[in-house]
């Protein structure tokens, strides 16, 4: 235990003296919850309040009556340079047909595969339907006939989710990018300290003391996850200072990053953060070069991300949560929610994760008695 203590404590100074591995920790830790901010402030925006939208209306002489019920949702007709690419044309017997009783014509014209004006395009479609809707009654009325024999079924809705259930959706995002932390910003250390230290000739130099490769590779392991977890727990008081300006009740939800999430989110990265340094170790030792690590270990970290995007947004079967990264992950989403935990999964999933751990360290040790990783063969 102190050689082992001694090589961590090495290690600890090895990655402070690196400022890339410093400025890593800090840049994510400070600058990811600052951004999600940015994001939902725009989101926050964009929905709780849409502006005036500005839509070419051709004769709309024909129909005063469908006009002044689009101004009234907020869909005039505009020019200049916010007026978006949408065109409502109405039909020269518009007021005729509609006078008969018949159906009248309105011709939408937009491009439909833009991006940027779909929202657009469904608020105009919106609106036209709800004027329909509204016409459709008064002529019934005007037919002796109650408006509500049309509708034989009365859907009535109750709401069962809490405000912290409805911010859980919005707030999958935070909490991948918190996840995200420990696999970030150990990275740099990880690379440094295995294939940085290769080309140092410093690896060589370590394995001719009287020390075992297990050692080794544990001290190596404990330094990238204490620098994995200095990065997570920075993330979370970040993101707790940072989340209570956000105006989450213009959303009608509430989302509290409260001190036992930042607890429970420690202690549920603690096995991803060992898995992730043993990962980004694993794969810079069997590199030829430190930029080949670097690629390389830019690929795997998709793997955890794609986990992590598909528990978010529910895109995956329930078989995910038993699985490393987005069992912890769910779990986290859950207490937003206010939802007990499911302990067998999550057990399950620190299971398999630590095992992963064990099979990369032992993989590691093997590599490190080999003289094609030692030297880069």
């Amino acid at each position: 235990m102190k050689l082992l203590n001694t090589l961590l404590k090495k290690e600890l100074v090895d990655a402070i003296r690196d400022k890339r591995s410093v400025m890593a920790v800090m840049y994510y830790a400070i600058g990811s919850p600052l951004l999600m901010c940015g994001i939902f402030f725009m989101l926050i925006n964009k929905f709780s309040s849409p502006s005036d939208l500005n839509i070419t209306i051709k004769k709309s002489q024909n129909a005063p009556d469908l006009v002044r019920y689009l101004e009234s949702r907020g869909i005039t007709h505009g020019t200049g340079e916010d007026l978006k690419a949408i065109t409502l044309t109405i039909s020269h017997d518009f007021a005729k047909d509609m006078n008969q009783g018949k159906p009248a014509t309105v011709t939408l014209i937009a491009d439909n595969s833009e991006q940027k004006l779909k929202s657009s395009i469904n608020r105009v479609q919106r609106a036209l339907q709800g004027y329909s809707s509204e016409m459709a009654s008064l002529r019934l009325i005007a037919r002796g006939i109650n408006p509500a024999v049309v509708q034989p079924i009365k859907v009535v809705m109750e709401d069962q989710a809490t405000k912290q259930s409805k911010g859980s959706f919005i707030f999958g995002v935070a909490i991948l990018s918190i996840i995200y932390a420990v696999f970030i910003c150990g990275m740099n250390h990880a690379i440094d300290t295995s294939a940085g230290e290769r080309e140092r000739n410093s690896l060589t130099l370590l394995l001719s003391h009287p020390l075992s490769t297990r050692q080794i590779v544990l001290s190596k392991v404990l330094a990238v996850t204490t620098l994995a977890m200095t990065g997570l727990l920075l993330t979370l008081l970040v993101s707790k200072a940072a989340y209570t300006i956000v105006p989450w009740q213009e959303l009608g939800f509430t989302i509290n990053v409260s001190f036992e999430f930042v607890v429970l989110g420690c202690l549920l990265a603690l096995p991803i953060a060992i898995m992730a340094s043993t990962l980004q170790l694993f794969v810079s030792f069997f590199a030829k070069s430190f930029k080949e690590a670097q690629t390389y270990i830019s690929f795997t970290l998709f793997v955890p991300m794609m986990l992590s995007i598909a528990t978010s947004y529910d895109l995956a079967p329930d078989t995910l949560q038993w699985l490393p990264v987005s069992g912890q992950q769910q779990a986290l989403m859950d207490f937003i929610k206010g939802k007990a935990i499911d302990m067998a999964p999550l057990m399950a999933s620190n299971l398999i994760t630590l095992l992963l751990s064990i099979g990369l360290i032992l993989g590691m040790e093997k590599a490190l008695k080999s003289e094609k990783t030692i030297f880069g063969l």
